[in-house]
């Protein structure tokens, strides 16, 4: 039985799949990250379906607002002459073998996996808040320590060597 939900389950996939296509597919950087935003929005899309509110609020503004707009800024403020000499890399057939493997173990795997009918129930902001900083506090702050190292690691990767007198 086809029920509106469903529907726009795979219209959110649809959505999801194609940019995702034309992120890879295209020649074109500015291109590629309009399929990005495509993308993303089809995953906010799944999320609504989800009842997850808030990933899909976070989904749309944090990935589809600041991050692909840091990745056009980033383009618009690098050289072309850098671009120049880029050409196609020789490991492409083992990088689409990789591939094609990954999404046999994973179709295999959902292929596999019952899917839960239970009913679905939504869960408030504010219960969500609460759940966050009470129950999963010390995970919260765990990740964003690794993500404070990863961003030091990434500074301390990018600063020109020598000496600093």
């Amino acid at each position: 039985m086809v029920t509106p939900s469903l529907v726009l389950f795979y219209l959110a996939g649809v959505l999801t799949l194609g940019g995702a296509l034309g992120v890879v597919m295209s020649r074109n950087i500015v291109y590629a990250s309009l399929g990005l935003i495509v993308a993303l929005l089809g995953v906010a899309g799944v999320f609504l379906l989800a009842f997850a509110e808030f990933l899909a609020l976070v989904q749309v503004f944090i990935y589809g607002g600041a991050i692909v707009i840091v990745i056009v800024f980033a383009l618009m403020l690098t050289r072309l002459e850098d671009f120049r000499g880029l050409s196609d890399h020789k490991q492409w057939p083992l990088a689409a073998l990789a591939a094609m493997a990954i999404f046999g173990v994973l179709a295999a795997a959902i292929a596999r996996t019952a899917v839960s009918t239970q009913e679905r129930a939504e869960v408030g902001f504010t219960v969500l808040g609460e759940r966050l900083f009470t129950d999963w506090a010390v995970p919260f702050e765990v990740v964003s320590l690794v993500l404070l190292v990863a961003l030091i690691g990434a500074v301390v990767m990018v600063r020109p060597t020598g000496d600093r007198n």
